[in-house]
């Protein structure tokens, strides 16, 4: 008899109930009705003020909730971001989830010599290049702030230098309105033009304000560009527990939470309905070595609460974390606590994914780290998607065929059933070793460092990108040599 069809669940994680949800987002409004922000960009001050913002005694911008209600409302429900060919790549919206890298290490583990050492421009490219290899992998970011590049120049460079090694998506970071001009300049040229990147946008910028409540000129140059130019861009501050928020998680939220509504605001009252990434970063700032932790628990949790805040309140898609470490290299703790964030932003269903492949509380980046969190995502994505059932899966056909043979020796490792779905039923590790131990030794013992570290190799060794046309990248050489690439 056919079964009837039969929807699959797909497990989900919720931290917050509404009462809690509410208590936060209200709590984020009373911080800015009431202890207010500086705001640095006299433009945007006047805009604001214009608006029904006011400036207290002490020149602390004070914003009315009606404004944030107004920004929450104009801004769109779904993201999409595309590949630099032009193809629908990322839909960011609902219970969709996407992983990518992070920005801006200092080191990076070298791969040749497992030294670590200073980044260079070929890291970006590297990195770049092993994020368009592997299958887990949907976007990149620099992951790096390369030496051999000058300082008034580097973001320009580490995105051409993307752009060249990859087609996928990239999330970019600028340091004000004129190189982020630049950067523009240089995606328009891939796009195909401005007109066709505002349409199918394959960048999204990172910005961020500096916690407690403070918005330099450089970072609202930033925001009013991406706002006009029809860019996506997020703006999470780092109010991290006992550092830049409060230690308690609820009160570093509720300021996470202020600033980004205040990133929003503007960023709809340059232009309403233009493309926004919400959520704040609140992880922990460590009270034993003062450093801000990437591997620990706060973080997921703090983030999987945004994700039901999203699904109660705000219905946007937001910015999270994953698939990162406080450990100095790819070991036990470096697994465990990738796991431990991947899984928990898939199940809350956290969307915009960043930082994989971090380790040493981000100063640090890594090829072996990133090559094994996309195994740890693959994982993650065959426990969230559920099981299917139907005739197919349930198999009694089957049961019945091998079970009524079992005089015969039958198992079902030799039925056609098997033979048929083996490859999709089952997940199928690359990296995780399921050998016999004689065959594990045999082969050279390897651990898991080093077989993330050979399959890295042969990724960046022999992965085709898929070259952009000639004309584009004389356009790009010509952006960079004008003027190290940054006018005045």
């Amino acid at each position: 008899m056919k079964q009837p069809e039969i929807s699959t669940f797909r497990p989900r994680m919720r931290v917050l109930n509404e009462e809690q949800a509410w208590a936060i987002h209200h709590a984020a409004l009373e911080i800015l009705e009431n202890t207010g922000f500086m705001m640095a960009h006299p433009q945007v001050k006047r805009m604001l003020i214009d608006s029904g913002c006011r400036l207290d005694d002490e020149g602390r911008m004070l914003m009315p909730a009606r404004l944030v209600e107004d920004a929450i409302k104009s801004a769109p429900h779904q993201i999409t971001l595309y590949d630099q060919q032009g193809h629908r790549a990322m839909p960011l919206v609902d219970s969709n989830f996407y992983f990518g890298t992070g920005s801006d290490t200092i080191f990076t583990i070298d791969l040749e010599t497992g030294e670590r050492r200073r980044t260079v421009l070929a890291d970006t490219g590297n990195f770049a290049k092993l994020v368009d290899g592997l299958d887990n992998m949907d976007f990149s970011m620099s992951m790096g702030n390369p030496a051999d590049v000058s300082i008034e120049d580097i973001y320009v460079h580490v995105f051409a230098e993307m752009v060249k090694q990859s087609n996928k998506p990239i999330c970019f970071i600028a340091d004000s309105g004129r190189d982020i001009a630049k950067i523009h300049e240089i995606a328009s040229l891939v796009a195909g033009g401005e007109d066709l990147l505002a349409q199918r946008p394959f960048i999204l910028n990172y910005s961020e304000a500096i916690s407690p409540l403070k918005f330099p000129n450089n970072v609202m140059e930033k925001l009013v560009f991406c706002a006009r130019k029809q860019i996506p861009i997020c703006l999470p501050s780092g109010c991290n527990a006992g550092g830049g928020g409060p230690v308690t998680l609820a009160g570093a939220m509720a300021l996470g939470i202020a600033e980004n509504l205040v990133g929003l605001t503007i960023h709809q009252l340059t232009s309403k309905g233009a493309p926004f990434l919400f959520a704040p970063n609140v992880s922990v700032l460590d009270m034993r070595h003062t450093v801000i932790s990437y591997g620990c628990t706060e973080w997921s949790l703090t983030q999987a609460a945004l994700a039901d805040m999203r699904d109660m309140i705000y219905k946007l898609p937001i910015w999270s974390f994953a698939g990162a470490t406080d450990a100095k290299t790819v070991d036990a703790q470096a697994g465990a606590e990738g796991m431990l964030s991947i899984i928990t932003a898939m199940l809350s269903r956290c969307n915009f994914i960043h930082d994989v492949g971090y380790i040493e509380s981000g100063h640090t980046s890594s090829l072996e780290m990133l090559t094994l969190a996309d195994e740890l995502v693959g994982m993650g994505r065959y426990f969230v998607d559920g099981l299917k059932i139907d005739d197919d899966t349930l198999a009694l056909d089957v049961i019945d065929r091998v079970a009524r043979n079992g005089s015969d020796g039958a198992i079902f490792i030799g039925d056609v059933h098997t033979f048929k779905h083996f490859k999709s039923a089952l997940f199928n590790p690359q990296l995780a070793d399921r050998s016999r131990f004689e065959h594990w030794s045999d082969n050279g013992a390897k651990e898991m460092h080093q077989r993330c570290n050979e399959k890295a190799r042969k990724i960046l060794a022999d992965h085709q990108v898929v070259p952009k046309s000639d004309a584009v990248l004389d356009g790009i050489g010509a952006i960079l040599v004008n003027g190290q690439g940054l006018p005045n």
